[in-house]
C-alpha cells in the first residue's frame, strides 16, 4: 500500500504543471483565510469534482512561479486562487470569501475551461 501511494506521489512529481488544468492557491506563512479557506474547503477539495478537474498547487505569494506558468500578473493578496489551463490564467478569486461562495466562483471559472478539460479525469 505504501509503495502504491509513494509510486503515485511520484509520477504526480513527474507532470509538468503547465500541461494540465490547476488550481494554483497563493498563500504565506500566517494567513490567517489561507488557514480559514484550509479548515473549511482544504480536506475535502481534492475529492470534489473540481478537485479532480484542477487538482490544488499551493504556492507561496513571494516564491517564483514553475516554468510553463503564465499568469496575469502576481498576485497581491492571499489567498489569492489561480484556475490555470495549460499554463495559462484562466481567471482568479482573490481573497477567501467563505465556503458557499467559493464553491460559486470556482465553478464559474471552471465553466470557461473548454469542455474536454471539464471532465472529470477520473471517469
Amino acid at each position: 500500500m505504501v509503495r502504491t501511494i509513494l509510486f503515485a506521489v511520484a509520477l504526480l512529481a513527474a507532470r509538468p504543471l503547465g500541461a494540465e488544468t490547476l488550481l494554483i492557491m497563493f498563500d504565506q506563512p500566517g494567513c490567517s483565510w489561507c488557514a480559514r479557506w484550509t479548515d473549511e474547503v482544504g480536506g475535502e477539495y481534492p475529492v470534489t469534482d473540481e478537485g479532480q478537474i484542477a487538482p490544488l498547487h499551493r504556492q507561496g505569494i513571494s516564491e517564483t512561479l514553475p516554468d510553463g506558468i503564465d499568469i496575469d500578473g502576481r498576485p497581491v493578496f492571499t489567498p489569492t486562487f489561480v484556475l490555470v489551463h495549460d499554463g495559462a490564467e484562466v481567471g482568479r478569486i482573490e481573497g477567501y470569501p467563505g465556503e458557499d461562495f467559493f464553491w460559486g466562483l470556482l465553478g464559474s471559472l471552471i465553466a470557461e475551461l473548454p469542455e474536454d478539460a471539464r471532465e472529470d479525469p477520473e471517469t
